[in-house]
């Protein structure tokens, strides 16, 4: 099938086969680093076909974090609030940080997806029980966010919607010139920042120690709020 077809079928193609096409160039750059043309192009088939099984990309957007918390599991009823949003948060990194965007866009639609919605209730009616009443739905939403903009934010780091990627090099360069000019905070920004400048496994752990310590600490702070 030639790129100028208009034929919008193909032998062998499915939504799920398309969904499968457009998490893997997801995990390759971000959500929105890729188009609709780069996704055809990736399945060997005309963008007409991937409108026709699935739709646009705002639609396949949604498709693609459907598929990251597919199976996002309902911690365990009888572990008391604080290690339940452990254990489900613990649950929620590996998912989104695999799918560069997946946690921005979530933070902008929210987690409407009838798989997950067992999640969000079982969630709600723990902190409910735990004597959050009404502020309920805050700590719930303080607590998710938190860790989803920790995410995104390092997946914004890897791809700009409006000027491309970014020179993280360059970036690192410009905190150890700082830390040149202030000593005293110098040991500071080289402890946090080196592993990232440093990239690749050092920058994958430290990206997730510090997300947990996002986690901890909204944790904590939702605690000492609690009426």
């Amino acid at each position: 099938m030639t790129e100028t077809s208009t034929t919008p079928f193909h032998v062998g193609m499915t939504p799920e086969r398309v969904i499968d096409g457009a998490v893997h160039l997801t995990r390759e750059s971000h959500l929105w680093g890729w188009s609709i043309r780069d996704l055809a192009r990736h399945l060997d088939v005309t963008p007409p076909v991937v409108y026709h099984h699935v739709g646009g990309k705002d639609l396949l957007a949604r498709r693609v974090v459907e598929r990251t918390t597919q199976g996002l599991a309902v911690p365990p009823s009888e572990l008391e609030w604080r290690q339940w949003f452990r254990v489900l948060l613990a649950d929620v990194y590996p998912r989104v940080a695999s799918c560069p965007g997946t946690a921005k866009w979530l933070l902008m639609h929210g987690p409407a997806f009838p798989a997950v919605l067992p999640v969000l209730q079982a969630g709600i009616a723990k902190l409910v029980r735990a004597g959050f009443a009404e502020d309920a739905g805050f700590a719930y939403a303080a607590m998710l966010n938190n860790a989803l903009m920790t995410v995104s934010t390092g997946d914004e780091r890897l791809v700009h919607e409006d000027d491309g990627p970014r020179d993280h090099r360059a970036m690192m360069a410009e905190f150890e010139r700082a830390g040149a000019q202030i000593p005293d905070v110098a040991p500071v920004l080289d402890q946090f920042m080196r592993p990232f400048l440093d990239g690749g496994a050092a920058a994958r752990l430290e990206r997730r120690r510090y997300y947990d310590y996002i986690v901890e600490s909204t944790i904590a702070g939702v605690a000492a709020l609690r009426r």
